[in-house]
């Protein structure tokens, strides 16, 4: 989308101008979460890999997580990641 814009072609005292629009392709997943199953007091990573970079929300139902000692996020490029740690049964 950083591309869009007016283009100009100069050549000598003559000129051609263009306007380009880039219309954004929509964010998929190229892989999605995957079931797992953990021992309790164990850590779990969940892992899902997007066609393109972008903001990500973790949830569990409808509460969305937030960074903290038992949550840890990371999003590098387009790879988004959630580790859980030390499990309880109510985190399932």
């Amino acid at each position: 989308e950083s591309d869009a814009g007016d283009y100009t072609c100069v050549c000598g005292d003559k000129q051609s101008t263009a306007s380009l629009a880039v219309h954004a392709l929509p964010v998929l997943f190229k892989e999605e979460l995957r079931n797992e199953e953990v021992q309790e007091g164990a850590s779990v990573s969940l892992r899902c890999v997007l066609t393109k970079a972008a903001m990500v929300q973790w949830k569990i139902g409808s509460k969305v997580l937030k960074a903290s000692d038992k949550y840890e996020m990371s999003q590098p490029g387009t790879t988004a990641e959630l580790v859980i740690h030390d499990l309880e049964v109510e985190d399932a």
